[in-house]
This record gives structure tokens, C-alpha cells and sequence, in this order.
């Protein structure tokens, strides 16, 4: 099992934060991933970016933090990042 908490603070509220969520329900509920994922929100995580919201992937102990993450490149990130977590969190 992950956990993917997104940031919902300010800053990630405006640049997207809530299409996120949206976009990762969706995925998970279309996937049935629900025992898989656990998807939840966070303020600031502290890493702050221009560009997109700050998602941090992990299995509760150990956390990753990604910045930069933005609806557009959504697909992009769940290949890349959501996908081979979820295949460690299983081995």
C-alpha cells in the first residue's frame, strides 16, 4: 500500500492542488485501486515550486516528495512515479 498526500496549502490550492485530487480519485476508484492508494490532503510540505503542486508518495515510513506536479502532467506522474511505487510496495 502507498499513500500519496497532496498539498492543499495556499500556494498548491492555486496552482492546482484540487484538480489533483480529483484526477487521483478518479484513477483510483477507476483502477479499484482503493486498497491499494491511500490518497490524502496535506499543508505546506515545505518544498514549494513555481510550478505545480508538492505530492509526497510513500508507504508511511519512507516519504518521497515530488514538486512540480500539475494536472496537465498528471498521466505523465502516475506512470512514472504513481505505478512503479505501488509495484515495490507489493514485492
Amino acid at each position: 500500500m502507498i499513500i500519496v498526500s497532496i498539498c492543499v496549502g495556499s500556494s498548491c490550492h492555486l496552482k492546482g492542488s484540487e484538480q489533483l485530487v480529483e484526477l487521483f480519485q478518479n484513477k483510483i476508484r477507476d483502477e479499484k485501486l482503493d486498497n491499494d492508494i491511500v490518497l490524502s490532503g496535506s499543508f505546506c510540505l515545505g518544498k514549494c515550486n513555481r510550478v505545480g503542486v508538492t505530492v509526497s508518495v510513500g508507504d508511511g515510513i519512507n516519504e518521497e516528495v515530488f514538486t512540480g506536479v500539475t494536472p496537465e502532467g498528471f498521466h505523465t506522474f502516475w506512470v512514472d512515479t504513481i505505478l512503479p511505487k505501488l509495484k515495490e510496495s507489493e514485492a
